[in-house]
């Protein structure tokens, strides 16, 4: 089916904003990194290491010097923290203050998660903390005490938590995965804003944020996991100010939501695009509305590790394919590092897209990239689906990677 101009202008759109139509949209280095997370909005944080972890791979598909040890650089130095947006994710210090709603609503009992952490061990852990200073999980493991006692490290976990997402503590940095958690007075810049925004402002936060990232957006997707009719109808009459102060516009195509799109971009998606093709991480911020990119792209896609193996279409953990403005398959991947090798364990190529001559070299040699990515110095192509593209896959890569 033809892809129409104006969705073909949402698409290109969309990739722009993302960061995702040339190489070093954001610049390079450290400075990059926090570029590309303030104009995003947020970097989603995850703990699968089947390749490498989704907040490195999303950033390095966006900075390509990028260096793992960046995020924990920015956390020490106090410009960007973690908290909860849908997700555990790195967000932009200057954000703070529309995070107050959600730890408000934590301090106040009024999520549904954490409600019955006795206050007792709340008082301890953050008297601990305010006494020997920055703590992980593992330090309230009291050596020769009988588990079942209240000060053992298990109420001690749940209670750091709710005491991170209620802003009492926070992350003041990380040893691999693990969490390192300190007093907010002591982590939080003293510049920063901690007044609690209005409903109006935190609505105008969301718009902003989503319109900046994406470029084209829905009310839907904005209030993606967010609930209450409060906010929806902010969200709405912020749009209709800014519609009306021409600010932005409003575009409908068939089988879709009312999208609310940047005049400027509307104009400047019509340049030529230069096609390439990128691994994205399930967790990108591209592909993480599901629903969004199915009726943006034609892409249905859905992440399959929790998804029981027999019930698996796809596999385990694929990762879309991207050829310049389109998505042309997905490949399960996983990263031996133990032997070096990255194994495409089922890479997938949608049936429209099986003349394989106009993407096959670039694939080949973002694969080769994405392997260095993962400490990998050789690939194995596994299975590959339709089949009849087996031998074709098979020997491009031998091809182009002799070549590269």
């Amino acid at each position: 089916m033809k892809t129409s101009p104006m969705l073909k202008q949402l698409q290109r759109i969309t990739l722009q904003c993302q960061g995702l139509s040339k190489a070093s949209s954001f610049g390079k280095g450290k400075e990059a990194v926090l570029a590309a997370l303030e104009h995003l909005g947020y970097i989603q944080i995850d703990t699968l290491s089947i390749v490498e972890r989704a907040h490195h791979h999303t950033l390095w598909i966006r900075v390509p010097d990028y260096q793992v040890d960046y995020l924990d650089q920015l956390v020490e130095e106090r410009k960007i923290f973690e908290y909860w947006f849908h997700a555990a994710s790195y967000l932009p210090i200057r954000d703070f203050r529309y995070a107050l709603p959600q730890m408000l609503r934590f301090k106040r009992g009024e999520a549904r998660y954490y409600t019955n952490v006795d206050p007792k061990i709340l008082s301890y852990v953050k008297d601990r903390i305010r006494l020997d200073g920055p703590q992980k999980v593992r330090d309230f493991n009291p050596v020769g005490k009988k588990s079942g006692s209240w000060w053992d490290w298990k109420p001690a976990k749940v209670a750091l938590e709710k005491l991170f997402m209620q802003g009492d503590l926070m992350v003041s940095g990380r040893k691999g995965m693990e969490k390192i958690y300190d007093l907010t007075e002591r982590v939080l810049p003293s510049a920063i804003n901690t007044t609690e925004p209005s409903p109006f402002e935190f609505a105008e936060y969301l718009v902003k944020t989503h319109l900046r990232a994406y470029g084209a957006t829905s009310i839907k997707q904005i209030l993606y996991l967010k609930r209450g009719e409060a906010l929806r109808k902010n969200v709405e009459f912020v749009l209709q100010t800014m519609l009306e102060a021409k600010k932005v516009r409003q575009v409908i195509i068939d089988g879709m939501p009312a999208i609310f799109v940047l005049p400027a971009l509307l104009e400047n998606s019509r340049k030529i695009y230069s096609p390439e093709v990128q691994l994205l991480s399930p967790f990108d911020n591209s592909v993480i509305h599901r629903e969004r990119v199915e009726q943006l792209f034609n892409f249905s896609f859905r992440l399959e590790c929790y998804t029981p193996k027999e019930k698996r279409e796809y596999g385990y953990f694929c990762l879309p394919i991207l050829f310049g403005d389109e998505f042309i398959g997905r490949v399960d991947c996983k990263a031996h590092r133990k032997i070096g090798q990255l194994e495409l364990i089922h890479l997938h190529i949608l049936d429209k897209h099986s003349e394989v001559e106009s993407w096959l070299g670039l694939f080949v040699r973002a694969v080769e990239r994405f392997s260095n990515f993962n400490g990998c110095n050789s690939l194995k192509l596994t299975k590959v689906s339709p089949v009849a593209l087996t031998d074709e896959l098979k020997q491009g890569f031998i091809k182009y990677a002799s070549n590269s």
